[in-house]
């Protein structure tokens, strides 16, 4: 079984929500399929995780990474229902929404988290939104009442001036996680005035468990002449499985089989990088229509990942830069003074596998702050780098003399 690069291939996989086609996995409550909406919104979390994906990895070509597209994508929505014009526009094309109306997207939001905590009794999955906002600070009631409405948000007013508001909101994670992300945020700003936080929970065991007798310590190949140990699982199984001249790929379900981790492995001298930036909507499908049973002798690596991004530049080369600009940002279906914009993006996940499943968990906090804070500001320059300095001549404009200064001391 080629090891080479693993653990960064198998971020790009998630569990059904992604699946968007029924050949390999028909998700359905008894004999309900699901829904234009639920297929919709399922279909876009998938599209937006795989571009989000990409842009993460770009800037983290060496690191391992885990990210939820659902909990993302879950926090934006609400964020959605307050913005407007150029803005809303730029959101809903970056998570892949375009073709609805808001209604329709907050109902298929709705929707798909009603099925997904309901398709599998032998899987856990839980998903929560809370609203937590700055006493004082006024919202629309529309904005807030749809949120509650559709993604059953719980929203409350909190003295953002007390540190113990900080302990309030990361003990909301720490409750809706099981403890597995124990914060979200460090501290408040000054000029934050909301949280719309989203908190996700997936416990699933494996359909077909690995032997923890035949679990031994291996190598695992982080470069293709740089190995290390590891506790390599293995078993022998019919799976669903694909492969190319480029890549393996097997299918692991977990419980009655609605949920499943797929696993992409790049052949042996295939760079990891080149071959995630490949990676599409196409590809995806393509990928999941081609799978067959087969038997398959599978060797997987035990491991755990605690991850955790700022996702703002990543959703502004995405797409959506002006929900980021305090001057230009339009949220005035939240504020109609239009003072407010997304200051931050704040990313948090765990998982763990093992012979018996995988337990995972994450968090999305999107931080809305007021763009009055930001009036004049005291300005600090510290010329401690190379410089470049020129003496003119104020009437003329004339440049008498330019220079560049690199060491001060010679």
């Amino acid at each position: 079984m080629k090891k080479t690069l693993f653990l960064a291939a198998v971020t790009i996989v998630s569990f059904s929500l992604f699946q968007c086609n029924d050949q390999i996995t028909s998700p359905s409550i008894g004999n309900r399929n699901l829904t234009p909406g639920e297929k919709s919104i399922a279909s876009s979390s998938s599209n937006f995780g795989l571009n989000l994906f990409k842009e993460i990895n770009a800037s983290s070509r060496y690191s391992n990474i885990f990210i939820s597209p659902l909990s993302v994508s879950t926090a934006l929505g609400m964020v959605l229902n307050g913005a407007n014009g150029k803005t809303y526009d730029e959101m809903k094309s970056t998570l892949e929404l375009t073709g609805a109306n808001q209604d329709e997207v907050n109902k298929a939001y709705q929707s798909l988290n009603e099925l997904l905590t309901q398709i599998d009794p032998k899987v856990i999955f839980e998903s929560a939104n809370s609203i937590w906002y700055r006493q004082g600070f006024t919202f629309e009631q529309n904005f807030l009442d749809v949120n509650k409405n559709y993604f059953d948000a719980s929203v409350q007013g909190l003295d953002f001036s007390n540190p113990a508001s900080v302990d309030v909101i990361n003990n909301w994670v720490k409750e809706r996680t099981k403890e597995k992300i124990t914060s979200i945020i460090k501290q408040i700003p000054k000029e934050a005035v909301m949280y719309l936080i989203n908190a996700i929970y997936f416990k699933g065991t494996w359909k077909y468990q690995f032997d923890t007798s035949a679990t031994k310590q291996d190598e695992f190949y982080v470069a293709q002449n740089d190995e290390i140990k590891c506790m390599m699982m293995s078993q022998k199984d019919t799976l669903n499985y694909y492969n190319t001249n480029n890549y393996q790929a097997v299918e692991l379900p977990y419980g009655n089989g609605d949920f499943s981790m797929v696993i992409i492995l790049p052949s042996t001298g295939e760079d990891i990088n080149s071959f995630i930036s490949q990676i599409d909507e196409n590809f995806w499908n393509s990928l999941l229509n081609s799978m067959t049973k087969q038997e398959v002798n599978l060797w997987l690596p035990k491991f755990k990942i605690e991850y955790f991004i700022n996702l703002n530049n990543a959703l502004k080369s995405l797409g959506m830069p002006t929900a980021f600009d305090p001057y230009n940002a339009d949220f005035s279906k939240m504020r109609p003074e239009k003072d407010v914009y997304i200051s931050n993006v704040l990313h948090k996940t765990y998982v763990n596998v093992d012979e018996e499943g995988t337990e995972a968990a994450a968090a999305t906090a999107v931080e809305i702050s007021y763009t009055a804070v930001f009036g004049p500001q005291n300005i600090n320059m510290k010329v401690n780098h190379p410089f470049i300095f020129a003496i003119r001549e104020k009437n003329s404009g004339t440049i008498l003399f330019i220079g560049k200064v690199v060491n001060p001391t010679n």
